[in-house]
């Protein structure tokens, strides 16, 4: 009788979002909704996944694969960071629309879940629970990263 009351059990694709340090305090049936807003792309190895310099639309989470970021430096690329399965880039799309200051790339043939500023937007007025609980993720990671950048410890992705 009292299994009824038991979250289900969540789906490996679920799973790679509970994963994510930006969904981890969802629910099952907030990862669902989440889940129906994402969007599934796969890119083949070597292939852009947004160049410097472009308009921020969308978060990416790699869901399987691994990506490269980097930035131009002089004549040269300068990498940032490579980035696997569970991890996040680009997330700062989710709250304007200022140009990329990094290129992506797919170090492998690769599969991300994008989540685009309009979906987050529409999300914030529709469900504002699940949208307080992404903001919050979103400015804990950016804080994370801000204050690693002041005491001199390596970044390892691009704001």
């Amino acid at each position: 009788m009292f299994g009824l009351f038991k979250s289900p059990a969540l789906s490996p694709r679920l799973l790679r979002l509970k994963d994510s340090a930006l969904f981890d305090s969802l629910t099952p049936l907030e990862l669902k909704i989440i889940d129906g807003l994402m969007h599934e792309r796969r890119y083949l190895a070597d292939e852009i996944i947004f160049d410097e310099g472009e308009e921020g639309q969308a978060l990416y989470l790699v869901t399987s694969g691994r990506v490269i970021i980097s930035r131009q430096l002089g004549a040269g690329r300068e990498v940032v960071a490579e980035l696997s399965s569970g991890s996040f880039f680009g997330d700062l799309a989710l709250l304007d629309n200022a140009p990329r200051n990094a290129q992506t790339r797919a170090l492998e043939n690769c599969e991300l879940a994008v989540f685009f500023r309009a979906d987050f937007m529409g999300l914030m007025e529709t469900d504002p629970v699940i949208g307080y609980k992404i903001s919050l993720a979103l400015a804990r990671h950016v804080g994370r990263r801000l204050r690693d950048w002041m005491t001199g410890k390596p970044q390892l992705e691009a704001l």
